[in-house]
């Protein structure tokens, strides 16, 4: 991205999934670039631990705010807690999921958690931070998606289904708010080398998986690109791919690969 963020978007970011791997990455390198942070998660320690050396490396303002974006009052609480705050960058980096299991595997309540992180976050937010920035006449959104979004898959129904959402709503929202001076992008990742994924057990594939810092420095340069920039060059080329495959042929690829990788898990 050629111009300046902090001049683009400044003065404050959120970011909602703050406290480690590529939300953390994120929170560092926009912190380098001048932003202020309000970082968002569960983890209260992990988040202070960002916050701490966002302002010891970079000398940024921090706002820690520990919260469980599921939580039905999300809005109202985050509203709160930033009403005086400029926030010209949301970046939805939550939703990843620990859990590769059948559909009917997992409990009922599994399922609405996955849609009220994924869908019901987001959308929240989106309606929380845009008004000011369309005022404003700037801002930006951002959707950290996965290329699980580009089709169902066994093992990931859920997943799949809630990340398709988060790409077709960066798409209506770039549709209505880019005219009007905000670039909203879904960013769609592969396999991303974060804690989460260790504790998943799986070891580092530099051919298969990507690290946190360079997932977050493309991600920053592909603000303006919305609706969808796809992360990685090897991924692009595979999304790219999918739409000459046809969908009954996609979903059977898609889930081979999945039962594969949760095989894997149990072994």
């Amino acid at each position: 991205m050629t111009e300046d963020v902090a001049v683009r978007y400044g003065p404050w970011v959120v970011i909602a999934g703050a406290s480690e791997g590529i939300g953390a990455a994120l929170a560092d390198q926009l912190a380098a670039r001048g932003l202020n942070l309000v970082l968002i998660a569960r983890n209260e320690k992990l988040l202070e631990d960002v916050a701490e050396k966002a302002r010891a490396d970079h000398g940024v303002q921090t706002r820690v705010l520990p919260q469980d974006l599921t939580d039905p009052e999300v809005a109202a609480v985050l509203g709160a807690a930033t009403a005086e705050l400029d926030v010209g960058l949301l970046i939805y980096n939550a939703g990843a999921s620990d859990r590769t299991s059948e559909f009917l595997d997992n409990g009922y309540e599994y399922s609405l958690k996955q849609i009220q992180l994924d869908c019901i976050g987001p959308t929240a937010l989106a309606r929380l931070f845009g008004p000011a920035m369309v005022e404003r006449g700037r801002g930006g959104i951002v959707i950290v998606a996965s290329l699980a979004c580009l089709a169902g898959s066994a093992t990931l129904a859920m997943y799949s289904a809630v990340k398709a959402f988060q790409l077709t709503l960066a798409e209506g929202l770039w549709a209505e708010l880019s005219p009007r001076g905000v670039d909203v992008c879904c960013t769609p990742l592969g396999m991303t080398y974060t804690p989460a994924l260790q504790r998943m057990g799986v070891d580092f594939d530099p051919a298969a998986h990507m690290l946190s810092e360079d997932v977050a420095s493309e991600i920053i340069e592909n603000l303006g690109n919305g609706p969808v920039c796809v992360i990685g060059e090897n991924n692009r080329a595979a999304a790219s791919a999918v739409w000459t495959i046809d969908r009954r042929s996609l979903v059977e690829m898609m889930s081979l690969a999945s039962r594969d990788f949760a095989e894997k898990r149990k072994a």
